[in-house]
C-alpha cells in the first residue's frame, strides 16, 4: 500500500484554507486505498484519526494575517521522529517554505517530495529567505501551484518547472447537506475577522440594505470585539463564532447569499466553490484569486474590493431578483464540478506513484538525527532507490 505523509505548516485545529485542502485530500486518498496521514501542529485533540499531531502552534504574523505556525525546536524534533518512524513512500508538503514541519521535512527529504504552493501576493519570507529556499528546492521532485497567482509569487523567487492544480472541494458534503432554516433573506459571511477579509466593508454595506435582511457572521479574529461593539444596535446581525464543518455547511446552504468581501491576499477562491456546490448565490470582491473560479454575471456577482456601495447594490440584486439568483446558482453548481476533490486526489495519486521509489526496494532504517552523523558517500543506493544518500540538516 502506498503511504503518503501530508504535511501542513498550520494548526489542524484551526480553520483555514490550507488545512482544509490537506484534510480533504487525505480523506479522498484514503477512500481510494492510499494510506495518507496528515502531519501538523494541533492545538487540542487531533481532528481525525489519520492526523499525527506535532505540538501546539504559535500565532505568527504573515500576509496581513495571523498564522498558527509551529517553528519551535520541539516541533522540529517531533517532525524528525515521525518521519523516522513512519517511513513514508512520498511526502506531500503544503507551503513547503513555511517554517516548521514542511521545511523540516523538505530538508530531511527521507522520501520523494511533492510540494504544493498556496500563497499569493506579497510575501516577506520569500524576499528574505530567497537563497536558502532555492537551495532547499532542489529536494522537490514535483512542484504544484494552486493558482496562477500562487505560481507568479513562487516563480519570481524560486524559478523552476511548476504545474498549476486548482484546489478541490468535497462536493458531496455540500450538495447532500440539510440547510439551516433562514427566517428572512439572509447573507452568510465566514472568514477570519481581520482587515484583509473585508468584514468591515460588508457591515458598511448592511447599513444600505432593508430591515428584513439578516446577516450571519461566522468565525472570529482580532477585529471581532471592535466590530461587535460597532454594530451592537443592529439586531439584524447574528454573530455565530467558530462553527463546526457540519454547521458551517448547513448555514451556507441555508443562506440566500454567500458574501466574500476580501480586500487582498486571496490566491484561490475555494470558499466560492463551496458556496456554489451548496447552491448559494455568490457575491464577492473582484480579486484575481476569486476570478480564478468565478465570472461576474455568469456564476456570481463580483464588485470592486472595498466598495461598500457596490457590494450593497450587488447583494440587493441577488436578494430582489430571484430569476437572476437562480441563473447564477445553476451556473455556479455546474462550475463547482470542475473542482471535485476526487478528481484532484486522482491526479495527485498518479503523481505519487510516478515519484515513489520502487515498491520492491528494501528499506534501510533512516536515522532520526542525520545531522549528527556523516552523510553517506559510498555510492550505495539510498532509501529513495535513486540517488546517493544525502541528508540535509534543518
Amino acid at each position: 500500500m502506498l503511504r503518503v505523509g501530508m504535511v501542513s505548516p498550520y494548526s489542524l485545529s484551526v480553520p483555514g484554507g490550507v488545512q482544509a485542502q490537506a484534510m480533504g485530500l487525505a480523506r479522498e486518498l484514503r477512500r481510494m486505498g492510499i494510506e495518507a496521514r496528515v502531519l501538523g501542529p494541533c492545538d487540542g485533540p487531533p481532528p481525525a484519526t489519520f492526523v499525527t499531531p506535532l505540538g501546539n502552534s504559535l500565532p505568527t504574523s504573515t500576509n496581513g494575517s495571523i498564522a498558527p505556525l509551529a517553528p519551535d525546536p520541539a516541533c522540529v524534533l517531533r517532525t524528525m521522529r515521525v518521519l523516522f518512524e513512519e517511513q513514508f513512500d512520498v511526502l506531500h508538503l503544503h507551503e513547503p517554505f513555511a517554517p516548521g514541519p514542511p521545511m523540516t521535512a523538505m530538508l530531511l527529504h527521507p522520501a520523494p517530495v511533492i510540494a504544493t504552493f498556496h500563497a499569493a501576493g506579497d510575501s516577506p519570507s520569500y524576499r528574505y529567505g530567497n537563497a536558502p529556499m532555492k537551495a532547499a528546492a532542489k529536494n522537490i521532485a514535483r512542484r504544484i501551484a494552486v493558482s496562477k497567482d500562487a505560481l507568479a509569487l513562487v516563480q519570481e523567487h524560486v524559478p523552476g518547472e511548476y504545474e498549476v492544480l486548482y484546489n478541490g472541494v468535497e462536493l458531496h458534503d455540500y450538495r447532500a447537506a440539510t440547510p439551516f432554516r433562514a427566517e428572512a433573506p439572509t447573507i452568510f459571511f465566514c472568514g477570519r475577522h481581520e482587515e484583509r477579509k473585508g468584514l468591515d466593508v460588508l457591515l458598511a454595506a448592511m447599513a444600505q440594505l432593508g430591515p428584513e435582511v439578516r446577516l450571519w457572521v461566522a468565525s472570529n479574529g482580532p477585529d471581532t470585539e471592535r466590530l461587535r461593539e460597532q454594530t451592537k444596535a443592529d439586531t439584524r446581525i447574528e454573530w455565530l463564532g467558530r462553527l463546526s464543518d457540519e454547521e458551517k455547511i448547513a448555514r451556507l446552504k441555508g443562506a440566500d447569499v454567500f458574501c466574500a468581501p476580501s480586500l487582498h491576499g486571496e490566491s484561490f477562491g475555494v470558499v466560492l466553490i463551496e458556496a456554489m456546490a451548496a447552491g448559494t448565490c455568490v457575491v464577492a470582491s473582484a480579486l484575481d484569486g476569486y476570478r480564478n473560479v468565478a465570472t461576474d454575471g455568469v456564476d456570481s456577482l463580483l464588485v470592486p474590493p472595498g466598495d461598500a456601495d457596490a457590494l450593497a447594490a450587488a447583494i440587493g440584486r441577488a436578494l430582489r431578483e430571484p430569476q437572476l439568483a437562480a441563473r447564477l446558482v445553476a451556473a455556479g453548481n455546474r462550475r463547482a464540478d470542475d473542482f471535485s476533490m476526487l478528481a484532484l486526489a486522482q491526479h495527485y495519486a498518479a503523481m505519487y506513484r510516478e515519484v515513489a521509489a520502487p515498491p520492491s526496494r528494501v528499506r534501510r532504517p533512516m536515522s532520526p538525527w542525520p545531522f549528527m552523523s556523516r552523510p553517506e558517500t559510498t555510492g550505495r543506493v539510498s532509501p529513495l532507490g535513486a540517488r546517493r544518500t544525502r541528508m540535509m540538516a534543518p
